[in-house]
């Protein structure tokens, strides 16, 4: 039942996210950039230094977080703030990256946009306790 809860909630959020970026581009006239499916899709050759370097700091704050947690059940909300923070800095990277250096600047509204609503979803899900208890 879990994982049916989990894929329902996960299309209901792409869904979501896709209908509200169509609404912007249309609104905002923000043409379409071709992207390839499940690629990083770096503006240049900073942008993928710079994003090589969040993914590490992630991979290296994010699991001293785990390993908080499992020592302390009293600092869950640690690893909830680090998913928020590191997903900020990744989006956050990502949308400076449009706004200052590509060809469609408008970009980047549409990147902060898609944060905005996938932790919406995220919170929601766990305030709720949708998927049960962690």
């Amino acid at each position: 039942m879990f994982w049916l809860k989990f894929v329902l909630i996960a299309l209901v959020v792409f869904s979501l996210i896709s209908f509200v970026k169509f609404i912007l581009r249309k609104t905002l006239k923000i043409e379409k950039v071709q992207k390839e499916f499940f690629s990083n899709n770096y503006i240049n050759e900073l942008h993928r230094k710079v994003d090589k370097w969040v993914g590490r700091l992630t991979g290296l704050i994010l699991p001293i977080l785990i390993m908080v947690l499992i020592n302390n059940e009293a600092f869950h909300y640690l690893l909830i703030v680090g998913m928020i923070l590191s997903s900020m800095l990744d989006y956050g990277v990502k949308a400076f990256f449009e706004y200052r250096y590509s060809e469609v600047p408008k970009q980047a509204i549409l990147t902060v946009t898609e944060w905005i609503l996938v932790m919406t979803a995220v919170v929601v899900v766990l305030q709720f306790g949708v998927l049960g208890s962690f």
